[in-house]
């Protein structure tokens, strides 16, 4: 049996802050649960670790919260900020479940309606049988999971920046190896290559969650194509170079997720030309339309900036190319909890709030012939959106051999 020496960490300020964004949303509480890790995001608000039994926590827009704690697993809650009811039998959990939901309306949960947004919807469809067996009627904590949990705190956003400096570093550096070797009469792997890229971003301090992908011409037309020790391809003259860079300072630091295209030669074919200005230009529409909103003083949605991108790319001729959403939510996570660039995968309706950042990330696919991508990170402030990735690419690189 495993004992976990962590406890419970929410403070009376997250509790404040919490409970009036409960207000603000008119719900009457947020209720949390988890069973062994399945919902991340209630580990999360509450700093614990997954449980081996399950756990109900109500956060009231008003008054005390209430823990529903199994007997067995107290050690966690020790430094509870509210009342902890304790149960033991499936019984005791359904009846405590009842008291603790009484004279309660409607509760926010990690749910969302039909899946919509899938990760959000952490909560298994038994346990909200569950609760609304009670009468109450659940909610989705959408609005409040991107307001209280995925929002940059101001050590978050310092850290970011400077994880985004050392990216586009490395990247630039990595393109410079690969001329270097090839001048040398050497040809580096793409294994080998994104082998160097991670050492490097390790001394540049990235010490969690730090990985690369890099893909050469035909490779690059997989979007999560991944190099192996064995079997990666060379990286050769005429070789269009794809690098894919992430990682993040420490646990609690919030990640910095970057792409970089190169090629290796004196002049960029005109084909490739034309398909990396589709991808450019419909990263930056998609950034120059939330800008616009914000002036208009428009709320913004995740599904819209997505719609904005996919359009212009479809305009240039290759929609059907442009095979993923356009970009996902940075937080903690890499792919974080806020709301993600998509009307393609899925329909987020979610709204982009300030303090939360994502990627901008449109690509072209071209199966056995060729890929592109180019990602940049976005803040939301009051005013509007800020680029966080320093100097947006906005010619291919050339790698001189």
């Amino acid at each position: 049996m495993a004992i976990t020496e962590l406890t419970v960490s929410l403070t009376r300020e997250a509790l404040a802050r919490i409970q009036d964004l409960l207000k603000e949303l008119e719900l009457d509480a947020w209720l949390l649960y988890d069973f062994r890790g399945i919902n991340s995001i209630a580990t999360g608000v509450l700093g614990l670790p997954a449980l081996t039994r399950r756990f109900f926590v109500l956060l009231p827009a008003d008054g005390t919260p209430i823990a529903l704690t199994h007997r067995i697993e107290q050690q966690p809650w020790r430094g509870w900020i509210g009342e902890n009811r304790v149960y033991l039998t499936w019984q005791s959990l359904e009846t405590g479940l009842r008291e603790l939901l009484a004279g309660m309306r409607d509760v926010a949960i990690e749910s969302f309606e039909r899946d919509g947004v899938p990760y959000l919807d952490r909560v298994p469809a038994g346990v909200l049988e569950l609760i609304e067996s009670t009468g109450v009627q659940c909610q989705s904590s959408g609005d409040l999971v991107s307001a209280f949990y995925s929002r940059w705190s101001a050590e978050g956003e310092a850290s970011h920046d400077r994880a985004a400096t050392a990216l586009r570093r490395v990247a630039h550096e990595a393109f410079g190896r690969i001329g270097d070797e090839l001048r040398e009469g050497r040809e580096g792997t793409e294994w080998d290559l994104r082998q160097w890229i991670t050492g490097r971003l390790a001394a540049e301090g990235l010490s969690e969650g730090v990985d690369a992908v890099v893909a050469a011409t035909a490779n690059a037309a997989n979007p999560h194509y991944a190099p192996g020790a064995t079997g990666s391809a060379s990286i050769e003259r005429g070789d269009l170079v794809l690098i894919d860079l992430w990682g993040k300072e420490s646990a609690e630091a919030v990640f910095a997720d970057q792409t970089w295209m190169g090629f290796v030669g004196g002049q960029v074919p005109d084909r490739i030309e034309t398909l990396w200005r589709a991808v450019r230009d419909g990263r930056d529409a998609a950034v120059d339309f939330i800008r616009e909103k914000c002036v208009a003083g428009d709320p913004v949605f995740g599904w819209e900036v997505d719609d904005v991108t996919r359009n212009l790319i479809s305009e240039r001729g290759f929609g059907d190319t442009f095979i993923h959403r356009t970009g996902h939510s940075i937080d903690r996570e890499l792919h974080g909890s806020g709301p993600n660039i998509d009307n393609l995968e899925t329909r987020d309706t979610r709204r982009l709030i300030p303090g939360i950042g994502f990627s901008i990330e449109p690509g072209i696919y071209l199966p056995g012939e060729v890929g592109l991508r180019s990602e940049i990170d976005v803040l939301m402030n009051a005013e509007g959106p800020r680029v966080t990735t320093p100097e947006p690419q906005q010619s291919i690189f050339l790698i001189e051999v």
